[in-house]
């Protein structure tokens, strides 16, 4: 398993040490808006974590815990992982980060360093982004990434904007 680390951000694969940040990030109904629409339970955030080390056994990737390197506060988790978990599909980034941390661009951060590492460790051909058709943070994130707007779909049950960057548009955009 991987931990990946940015300037201000250490990315652990996630475990059982990250419940009491996680519960707190899912717990809140202004995180879930967009992703389930409603927060989680502390006993949906265990079994979250369970699947989530299931898929980090049997992919080599999955979700990490954003910690903070200043504070080593949880402050978001984010993923890369099979678009609608299955391995069908192509893989996905994501991301939700706690609201005291948004608009600091962590979680463009995060996502730029989960993507290096799909593109150059897992070397996928192709990442794709999904987000509520209302998420205009995380569509700006995804523009920001250098990924472009593909259309509407669905997935997760709800209508999302789907977006798309191949390796060698990664390429060219990262050394930008």
């Amino acid at each position: 398993m991987s931990t990946l680390t940015t300037a201000r951000l250490r990315l652990e694969p996630v475990n059982e040490t990250h419940l009491e940040g996680l519960y707190a990030l899912n717990s809140l109904p202004e995180v879930m808006r967009y992703i389930t629409g409603k927060p989680d339970s502390r006993e949906d955030t265990v079994a979250m974590i369970e699947r989530i080390q299931q898929r980090w056994a049997q992919f080599g990737f999955g979700w990490w815990a954003f910690i903070e390197i200043s504070s080593g506060e949880v402050i978001g988790m984010g993923c890369v992982q099979h678009l609608a978990r299955d391995p069908a599909n192509p893989l996905e980034l994501g991301w939700r980060l706690h609201p005291k941390h948004w608009h600091r661009g962590y979680a463009s951060e995060a996502a730029k360093r989960m993507a290096a590492f799909a593109f150059d460790e897992l070397q996928v051909p192709l990442l794709c982004a999904v987000c509520h058709h209302e998420n205009k943070a995380s569509a700006t994130v995804m523009q920001r990434l250098g990924m472009v707007y593909k259309g509407e779909e669905r997935w997760y049950e709800m209508d999302c904007s789907v977006y798309q960057i191949t390796r060698d548009d990664w390429s060219l955009h990262s050394a930008s």
